[in-house]
């Protein structure tokens, strides 16, 4: 088991690049299942993630060529072989439900145990089930075995939609269902994240008729076959508010690089409430936290266009080192405050209640033993260690490799006094 330590750094200064969304590409290789022609998707970052993703494909009966060097993954799909992603894959990753919806379309059939990840809350797929149902499938659960099957043997069928919920999953899996489908599907209440919008495009780009990505109301109409596309995922717009944060929690200087700045609205407005100077040039963003006193500010997560759930832990971690009271309310997952443990035992001061976290800073931290929580979470305590004083040991930092690319590279590559070793599992 590998573990991180992370010591006291000096202000962040350079430049970092912003690699691939994971967000992005995990669907656009799931729906590549939907042609038997060859996709070609480009800015596909290197992590575990997209590796259990190639493994699951390869799988279902997918060719898949990975290009890692030039950040390419090419996948070529004759003939789904399997209906069922095999369990051991998918525990490791939730995102593997997203096979469900392109092998519903393409082979009339999808099974699916129930999928892992990070442990963040109860994140149902009931959403997911609701819309092949209304698209025509028979839903078959066997909760028993852990496992859940839909079968459109005679095909798919337009509908009409309201999602209870505008869950980015169950948006991105229902477009995919519907794009083989006959007639005409509108999809209400939907997702709007700049991933849906991407995995559109890309769809669109394989012969789909998809419209209104990126607002509250999808159109799609079915079309008989899809065709090979070539595709650049977009940039990573958490790992773009990670290195923001990280600037700031540093008091540094960073240019940050491949970042679209509409992808991140919410988090710059916030880091410029706490006194975080941040300027869109043509080079990147430059962010500076090292030109006045930063103070503390209010945050609520929420669904795109709102702030991120996923920059919620990091950006308490930053929370907690301005001056004054901050409080953090979580609307999303109902239990993602399990970062709110291992930021106390480095001296943070957190009180919790329900879903709502405040923050009293600053409070002097201290390196210690810390857990990464989760993918995100990992990241928070990584952050805090930069400048708490001594070494903080991250364990658990597989999570954090799921979602980063070259994490400690770019880390290192700015500044930061971060390794990675290997421990040491003593015999009983």
């Amino acid at each position: 088991m590998a573990k991180f330590l992370v010591k006291n750094s000096v202000p962040l200064k350079g430049e970092v690049t912003i690699s691939g969304s994971k967000n992005a590409v995990l669907p656009i290789m799931a729906a590549a299942l939907l042609t038997d022609e060859t996709c070609s998707i480009m800015d596909v970052p290197k992590l575990k993630d997209v590796d259990v993703m190639c493994n699951i494909l390869s799988r279902v009966g997918a060719n898949v060529q990975e290009d890692y060097k030039n950040n390419q993954v090419f996948i070529q799909t004759n003939k789904i072989m399997e209906y069922e992603a095999p369990y051991a894959l998918v525990k490791r990753m939730r995102a593997s439900v997203l096979l469900m919806g392109p092998l519903l379309a393409r082979a009339g059939r999808a099974r699916m145990p129930l999928p892992g990840g990070c442990a963040i809350g109860a994140r149902p797929i009931d959403l997911h089930l609701k819309g092949f149902s209304a698209l025509g499938a028979k839903i078959v659960e066997n909760k028993g075995y852990g496992y859940v099957e839909a079968i459109a043997e005679d095909g798919l069928k337009g509908c009409n939609l309201y999602l209870d919920f505008p869950s980015v999953g169950a948006t991105e899996n229902i477009i995919m269902a519907a794009v083989l489908a006959k007639g005409t599907t509108v999809i209400e209440n939907v997702a709007e994240e700049p991933e849906i919008v991407d995995l559109a495009n890309f769809l669109n780009k394989m012969g789909a008729k998809i419209k209104g990505a990126g607002t509250d109301t999808i159109k799609i109409e079915g079309v008989e076959k899809l065709f090979g596309a070539r595709h650049n995922v977009i940039p990573d717009r958490i790992e773009t508010g990670t290195f923001m944060v990280a600037a700031a929690i540093t008091r540094g200087n960073l240019l940050i690089k491949n970042a679209l700045p509409d992808h991140v609205k919410p988090v710059i407005a916030k880091l410029k409430e706490c006194g975080v100077e941040i300027e869109d040039t043509f080079d990147g963003l430059w962010v500076r936290g090292d030109l006045r006193p930063l103070i503390a500010t209010d945050i609520k997560t929420l669904p795109y266009p709102g702030f991120p759930t996923d920059m919620q832990s990091i950006f308490m971690a930053f929370l907690a080192t301005a001056e004054g009271k901050s409080n953090v309310i979580e609307t999303v997952f109902e239990n993602r405050f399990m970062h709110v443990a291992e930021l106390e035992r480095m001296g943070a001061k957190i009180e919790t209640e329900d879903r709502k976290a405040t923050i009293t800073g600053p409070a002097p931290l201290s390196g210690a033993k810390v857990l990464a929580t989760d993918l995100r979470a990992g990241a928070a305590v990584v952050l805090a260690g930069l400048v708490a004083e001594g070494v903080t040991e991250v364990s658990e930092v597989y999570h954090i490799e799921r979602g980063y690319e070259d994490f400690i590279e770019k880390f290192r590559s700015i500044g930061a006094r971060i390794e990675r070793v290997e421990e040491k599992i003593n015999d009983l």
